[in-house]
């Protein structure tokens, strides 16, 4: 069992800045692959970003290749999305999630078994 706490969200405007974690608790932090997706009201869950378990691969949805980063601290049990160059449409709700499987990549929330209670995200144009 994984526990998935995000934060960092908050108000930036265009071209900015923010850096969310994700903090996780129990000792098998380091044995999942985990991911970052984003939720706007009313439309379905989006993948962001993904990363495997020891941090030697990464990939990232098109909309956001290049300006965001994911990473992780297994140290820490903590996972990061360093986001640059932000748009009024990365506005959002952000998610952090963990998947049990370590094979492969996982762009669909449905591949995760574990998620946080999410942080939101405006960029004002």
């Amino acid at each position: 069992q994984v526990q998935l706490v995000e934060s960092g969200g908050g108000l930036v405007q265009a071209g900015g800045s923010l850096r969310l974690s994700c903090t996780a608790s129990g000792r098998t932090f380091s044995r999942h692959a985990m991911g970052w997706f984003r939720q706007v009201s009313g439309k379905e869950r989006e993948f962001v970003a993904g990363m495997n378990w020891i941090g030697s691969s990464t990939y990232y949805a098109d909309s956001v290749k290049g300006r965001f980063t994911i990473s992780r601290d297994n140290t820490k049990n903590t996972l990061y999305l360093q986001m640059s160059s932000l748009k009024p449409e990365d506005t959002a709700v952000y998610y952090c999630a963990a998947r049990t499987s370590i094979l492969g990549r996982a762009t669909m929330s449905g591949e995760y078994d574990y998620w946080g209670q999410g942080t939101q995200v405006t960029v004002s144009s």
